[in-house]
């Protein structure tokens, strides 16, 4: 009984800790393309 509980909190734990690595991936894209943005309103490309 304890190793199912066991392996379900580590399952868990792996696909919480997936999902947020590809948020945290998707706000650093998020934070580059408006730092690119004001590059190019700045430099009037």
């Amino acid at each position: 009984m304890i190793r199912k509980f066991v392996f379900a909190i580590m399952a868990s734990s792996l696909v919480l800790g997936a999902s947020a690595c590809n948020t945290v991936k998707g706000v650093g894209k998020d934070i580059e393309s408006v730092g690119q943005a004001g590059d190019e309103a700045i430099n009037g490309k």
